[in-house]
């Protein structure tokens, strides 16, 4: 006899997980289907799971594919699963290629290929599985798409690029089920989008979406003008479409205790927030004008941390940019925001590299976050004394896009069009800087 196992979440049970067990199935003559507890797909970083652990494992009982069916509860012990029930095949989605060729030592390791194509009939009005369309085929949209497996009741289906041939190789790579280069045919096979194209163009495609009901998650920054973002978010509420920006550090754990714990007043009142994002840039559209340079490819994050952290009341802005060439991008930007009470500086750079750290300053003490902040995984109170310091850590999953596509996905299934994690006056305060830093910089260099 041979013994076939695999394991899963088999939340909100649809024709994937079905097709997948079928595979498996055939595979041998007896599968084995493990079933994750919550704790263990929270360890893993698996996100809006929306049915209990008996939920999930009636649902692989009702398909009639199993003939044993355990829990998985901890890390490594497919391994002692393997042994413990003489397993002679390991079964798992394609999606996981080379994830667990370690268990060749143990019995013999089948990915197997991703169900393109969730069937529409899968798709239920409440809790049913997202289809998801991505915008553009970048770096960034194809780890996208890898963080999207760990994120419960959603299937990224279709690609969307200016390119015919580029949109095919992204499909193909990331085995993806469609792949245009007609927008308004990509509206036509999803509910949601994620866009993921050049600064320029999220504004047109956003509002076409909207228009017919489609609901935008919209990298950063969602627009270059306050206007368009009012624009959007006015459209959005019209319609009764979520609009969400994908800055990923709102929705990450550490960042949003951290913002609490500043504003509960454990520092005193804030008084300063100042944060840095630099990275490197040798090539590539970020150096091309007018929609590159370090202010729209970077100063979300250090904005993000002080409209959070002071509001968004400010009442000045000054900018002062390295720009080595006339007519080229800035490569490095100091945004100055003045607030009644308190000031932060915002500091961006593809050019100049300097110490990604974020420094809350309050009249009793100050949050200290190390580089890179904007992954939040560790952060200190401290304060004049220091034996009253107190340290705080949280977890920091992935590339991170996974915690704004949670949140994306919850808003649509429950009908929430804002989030408290990133409020539409925050959005429309960070787009309405960025305006004004890019419009009037003092350069230098």
């Amino acid at each position: 006899m041979t013994r076939v196992i695999t394991y899963g979440t088999f939340d909100l049970f649809h024709e994937g997980h079905r097709r997948l067990l079928e595979r498996a199935k055939a595979l041998g003559d007896y599968l084995i289907v493990a079933v994750t507890t919550e704790n263990f797909d929270d360890a893993r970083g698996k996100l809006n799971v929306a049915q209990s652990l008996m939920e999930r494992i009636q649902n692989v009982r009702d398909s009639g594919l199993a003939d044993e069916i355990i829990v998985e509860e901890y890390e490594g012990q497919k391994v002692n699963d393997i042994q413990r029930h003489r397993v002679d095949i390991f079964a798992i989605g394609s999606d996981w290629v080379g994830k667990f060729d370690y268990l060749n030592d143990y019995c013999k390791v089948v990915y197997l290929e991703r169900t393109k194509g969730v069937s529409s009939t899968e798709l239920r009005n409440a809790g049913g599985v997202l289809k998801v369309g991505v915008v553009g085929s970048g770096r960034i949209a194809a780890r996208f798409v890898a963080e999207a497996r760990f994120v419960s009741g959603v299937s990224i289906e279709a690609v969307c690029s200016r390119s015919l041939e580029s949109a095919q190789r992204f499909a193909a790579k990331l085995e993806l089920e469609t792949a245009v280069a007609d927008f308004d045919e990509l509206l036509q096979s999803v509910q949601a989008i994620y866009i993921a194209s050049p600064h320029g163009t999220h504004y047109d495609y956003a509002k076409r979406a909207i228009k017919v009901g489609v609901h935008v998650l919209c990298e950063k920054p969602m627009t270059l003008t306050k206007a368009q973002t009012v624009e959007l978010f006015e459209l959005a509420r019209e319609r009764k479409v979520v609009l969400l920006e994908a800055v990923k550090t709102a929705f990450s754990p550490g960042f949003q205790r951290m913002v609490a714990v500043a504003r509960m007043g454990f520092i005193g009142r804030i008084r300063s927030v100042d944060a840095t994002f630099t990275k490197l840039v040798d090539s590539g559209r970020e150096l091309q004008a007018p929609d590159g340079g370090s202010i729209s490819e970077l100063a979300t994050y250090p904005l993000l941390a002080a409209v959070k952290l002071i509001g968004t009341d400010f009442t000045d802005v000054h900018t002062l940019s390295l720009r080595p060439s006339a007519g080229g991008v800035e490569l490095f930007s100091r945004i100055d925001i003045k607030y009644p009470h308190a000031i932060a500086s915002a500091r961006s750079g593809i050019g100049v590299k300097a110490e990604g750290d974020l420094v809350v300053a309050g009249e009793h003490g100050y949050i200290y976050v190390p580089a890179p902040w904007w992954k939040t995984e560790y952060f200190e109170m401290r304060f004049e004394d220091s034996q009253d310091n107190k340290r705080y850590y949280y977890k920091f999953d992935g590339d991170g896009l996974r915690y704004e596509l949670a949140e994306f996905a919850y808003m649509i299934r429950n009908g929430v069009l804002e989030s408290f994690k990133l409020r539409q006056e925050e959005s429309i305060a960070m787009a309405d800087i960025l305006e004004r830093a890019r419009a009037n910089p003092e350069y230098f260099g």
